[in-house]
């Protein structure tokens, strides 16, 4: 009996692909780099990013001192800027993200959030209104693990007291979430409602056809029963 669906983030209740966006070859043309020198120096930052070692200042100072680049006024410029990219996206959650999960918590379900994020995406989401929804959230930037190890999905379960097989995942598959998903016991379903917003050089995760997919969010329904 599926007691809690558990859901991903980014291009899965919300999209980064509206209104402003902000992604790497933006910043590489601000700070005047080529792109994937730029794309190559922030790289190694990701994972630090990501597991909360470092905040998107401290991780941009970072690249921006390896590319020989750094001054304050580009970082503050930069970490702005995203912030900026990142309020269009959070100002125009779908609402039918909102009412699928109120729905799912009438039919007496559970419901969860596992993210990689970095620290001005971790804000935003605790500010926002998806935020009351969950029961609770795994965010990686505060937990200091990500997607898809294994142990963010166990500290999810343990917090909502649930097992494995009393659980439907939803994603849209990045980082390898549905795999990690399907391998623990849970049900896993790719999301696809904003599969044709992203663009080059940003490819979306493939259609996964060993999945089953959500083509619109109410679709999630489908599978609690």
């Amino acid at each position: 009996m599926i007691k809690a669906v558990i859901f991903d983030m980014f291009e899965t209740l919300i999209t980064l692909f509206e209104g402003r966006t902000y992604f790497s070859e933006d910043i590489a043309a601000d700070v005047g780099v080529p792109e994937e020198v730029f794309r190559k120096a922030w790289h190694t930052t990701e994972h630090d990013r990501t597991t909360g070692k470092y905040t998107i200042e401290e991780g941009l100072a970072i690249t921006l001192k390896s590319l020989g680049i750094y001054s304050e006024e580009m970082l503050q410029f930069v970490a702005n800027k995203r912030r900026k990219a990142l309020g269009d996206t959070f100002a125009d959650i779908p609402q039918d993200s909102i009412q699928l999960l109120k729905k799912l918590h009438e039919k007496g379900l559970m419901v969860g959030l596992i993210t990689n994020t970095f620290s001005d995406e971790r804000d935003m989401i605790r500010a926002c209104p998806l935020f009351p929804l969950f029961d609770a959230a795994m965010i990686s930037y505060e937990q200091g693990i990500c997607k898809p190890e294994p142990a963010v999905y166990h500290a999810m379960m343990k917090a909502l007291k649930v097992s494995a097989d009393e659980c439907v995942y939803v994603g849209d598959g990045g980082s390898r979430e549905l795999y990690a998903a399907r391998e623990l016991g849970m049900r896993a379903v790719q999301c696809t409602w904003f599969h044709e917003l992203a663009f080059e050089p940003h490819i979306p995760c493939a259609l996964l056809d060993e999945f089953p997919h959500a083509d619109k969010q109410m679709d999630v329904l489908n599978f609690i029963d």
